[in-house]
């Protein structure tokens, strides 16, 4: 089973870091584009504290959010505010996040996220790792794929290769870095792919962060779903 504990100290060390970053950010840079189409950092902020609170939801057993649409306007209504109350925001959700995953509990059981989506709560803490860690990157203000906890990046390609595993519009494709090897896909018709690149470039090509143009890819590289 996943050392719960063991991600929930990586999720502390990965805020803190994204909240000394976004301390040095001032109202006028929380207003511009973030990485993500139609986002700005201020949107990405109020996300990532929204989801804090989701997954204390998911945790406690209640609905991750009561609608995509209140999910949606939660967010559209705080992108706006000032650097202060994102990251008085960002602090308190992180508490409450920490505090349910020291909360007693059974974390072998099954719990329900998004769109019908279950998985062990065990992994609930690396699922907000991943929001932490990819949205700081989505920032754009200096931290980089190639920046993350090398732990974070092969957990986060492993997870996302088995993802898309089967497929049905992804063909079988052969990832690999550094003598690790992966594969995805398969439920396509079509040749089999290869890729190899660095652990940036395959993390960034899996998880919609970069088009594939760093790596060194045998066959065509397939365009994947969205995540």
């Amino acid at each position: 089973m996943t050392d719960h504990a063991h991600d929930l100290a990586c999720v502390r060390e990965a805020t803190g870091r994204l909240l000394d970053a976004v301390t040095g950010l001032d109202n006028a840079s929380l207003a511009e584009p973030s990485r993500l189409p139609g986002w700005s950092r201020g949107h990405v902020l109020a996300h990532l504290a929204r989801n804090a609170d989701a997954l204390v939801n998911v945790l406690e057993g209640r609905p991750m959010y009561a609608s995509s649409e209140v999910r949606d306007t939660d967010i559209e209504r705080d992108a706006p505010r000032p650097l202060d109350a994102h990251l008085a925001d960002l602090r308190e959700s992180a508490a409450r996040f920490q505090a349910a995953g020291d909360a007693p509990a059974d974390w072998s059981r099954i719990v329900e996220l998004r769109n019908g989506v279950t998985d062990s709560a065990s992994r609930v803490p690396f699922r907000r790792w991943a929001e932490v860690e990819l949205h700081h990157v989505d920032l754009g203000i200096g931290y980089e794929l190639e920046d993350l906890p090398a732990e974070f990046t092969e957990r986060e390609i492993d997870f996302l290769a088995r993802r898309f595993a089967g497929h049905a519009e992804v063909p079988s494709t052969n990832l690999s870095t550094h003598g690790r090897n992966w594969t995805t896909g398969g439920g396509a018709r079509g040749e089999a792919v290869a890729a190899e690149g660095t652990s940036a470039d395959l993390l960034g090509w899996l998880a919609g962060r970069r088009d594939g143009s760093g790596l060194t890819v045998k066959g065509a590289l397939p365009k994947l779903p969205p995540l």
